[in-house]
C-alpha cells in the first residue's frame, strides 16, 4: 500500500440524521482508492488535539471524488463535536483511505449476512451497495426508533432491524433478529461493538460459516506505527513478533478465526 498524504478535504454537505449522529460528504482524493470497510483519519483544527479521529467510510462516490462519513458526536469539546460544526465549503485535513476493507469478492453466489450495530451500521451501507451475491440480508441494530440509513439499506437488500427498546423490528440485538426471522447465510460481514462481534464470531464458528469482522478500537496514528490499537491474534505478527495484529494497518477487517476478541 502506498503511503498516504494529508490533504485538505472540502465539505460538500452535512446534516444531523439522528440524535448525536451526523452525515458528512467531503470531496477528497481518498475516494479514488477507497473500498468498503476502510476508514479515513480526520484531523481537527484545534492545536490541542494532535491525534486524528478514525472515521469509517459510509459511502463512496468515485465519479465525483467524494466520500460520505456518518459519525457519532462523543461529547462537548471533542474532535467529533468540532466536525459537527463544519458547513459546506469548509475544509478539514484528512488522510486516507486507510486499513484493509471487506473482501467482497468472496460473496459471489452465496447467501450473505451484512451485520452492523450502533456506529458500526454506516460502514455496512457501501458494502451493501457493492455486494454481488445470491441473497443479501442486511441485519442492523439500533438503540431505539432512530434507525438512521434505513431507507438506503432498503434500496440495497432485505433489511432486518433490531432495537434495544423494541420500538422497531426485533427487540434485542442483531443475533435476536437472525433467530426471530430464522435467517441463514453462507458468509458473514460484520461491523460493530466488541460484544456484538464476539457473539457473531461465536455463532459463525459454531455453524461453520466464513465470517469477516471489522474491529472497533481507539487508534492513535492510524498507519500502524505506534502499536496503540492491537488485538490478540492466533498467529505471530511479523512486525512485532508477538501474537498481536494492528487493527488500523492489518485490519480493521479480519477473518474472525484469525483474531481473539
Amino acid at each position: 500500500m502506498t503511503s498516504k498524504k494529508k490533504e485538505n478535504a472540502q465539505v460538500i454537505s452535512q446534516e444531523r440524521i439522528a440524535q448525536g449522529i451526523y452525515s458528512m460528504w467531503i470531496k477528497t482524493e481518498a475516494a479514488a482508492e477507497a473500498k468498503p470497510g476502510q476508514f479515513i483519519s480526520m484531523y481537527t483544527n484545534d492545536g490541542s488535539k494532535l491525534l486524528p479521529r478514525p472515521i469509517s467510510i459510509c459511502e463512496i462516490d468515485k465519479e465525483n471524488g467524494s466520500l460520505r462519513v456518518v459519525y457519532r458526536v462523543t461529547g462537548e469539546n471533542t474532535g467529533t463535536e468540532e466536525f459537527s460544526r463544519l458547513n459546506a465549503g469548509d475544509t478539514i485535513p484528512v488522510i486516507g483511505p486507510l486499513g484493509n476493507g471487506f473482501p467482497t469478492e468472496k460473496a459471489a453466489g452465496k447467501r450473505v449476512f451484512l451485520m452492523g450495530g450502533g456506529i458500526g451500521v454506516p460502514p455496512i451501507l457501501e458494502l451493501a451497495k457493492q455486494m454481488e451475491c445470491e441473497k443479501k440480508q442486511i441485519v442492523v441494530g439500533y438503540r431505539d426508533a432512530e434507525t438512521f440509513l434505513r431507507e438506503e439499506f432498503e434500496q440495497n437488500g432485505e433489511v432486518y432491524i433490531s432495537t434495544e427498546d423494541g420500538s422497531v423490528g426485533t427487540k434485542g440485538n442483531v443475533m435476536d433478529a437472525i433467530r426471530e426471522n430464522t435467517l441463514e447465510a453462507d458468509i458473514i460481514y460484520a461491523c460493530g461493538p466488541t460484544p456484538m462481534l464476539r457473539a457473531i464470531k461465536s455463532y459463525a464458528e459454531e455453524n461453520g460459516i466464513e465470517c469477516y469482522i471489522s474491529l472497533e478500537e481507539r487508534m492513535a496514528c492510524g498507519i500502524g506505527a505506534c502499536l496503540a490499537c492491537v488485538c490478540q491474534s492466533k498467529e505471530k505478527d511479523h512486525h512485532s513478533n508477538v501474537h498481536n495484529k494492528r487493527i488500523c494497518k492489518d485490519g480493521p477487517v479480519f477473518l474472525s478465526t484469525e483474531v481473539e476478541i
